[in-house]
């Protein structure tokens, strides 16, 4: 079932608008969310979005750009020990922005958008 950006019929008291202000539009589709994953490679996945652009997105990670405020390394990553995103995350393993992740220099903090820039940069926390 495709989900939609239109304005939901019900307000946040649970009672209904009189009527939709229009019908479904097809530019109002969302896409399937991307989620990355730790994996053994890397893996990316070229999608089209509207317009007829194209984005690579990360399926796969399995290092990540890791700066201490100084100097930034490539390290290998571990695990996720924290998502705010869900807390159905850690089990899977599921990286995105603001996560904590396990990494071989310690635990860091991802800034990036990995679904949607390629690439998974973070910072260490203390």
């Amino acid at each position: 079932m495709a989900q939609s950006n239109v304005r939901s019929r019900r307000k946040a008291t649970g009672g209904r608008y009189s009527k939709m202000y229009r019908k479904k539009k097809v530019r109002d589709m969302m896409g399937q969310p991307i989620l990355t994953k730790i994996t053994e490679e890397l893996k990316s996945k070229l999608r089209r979005v509207r317009g007829g652009n194209k984005i690579t997105s990360l399926v796969g990670a399995n290092y990540a750009n890791v700066s201490d405020g100084k100097k930034t390394k490539k390290v290998k990553i571990k695990t996720v020990l924290e998502n705010p995103a869900s807390r159905h995350f850690v089990r899977q393993n599921v990286v995105t922005m603001g996560s904590i992740i396990d990494t071989a220099a310690g635990k860091a903090r991802v800034t990036s958008r990995p679904s949607k820039d390629n690439i998974v940069n973070a910072v260490l926390v203390k």
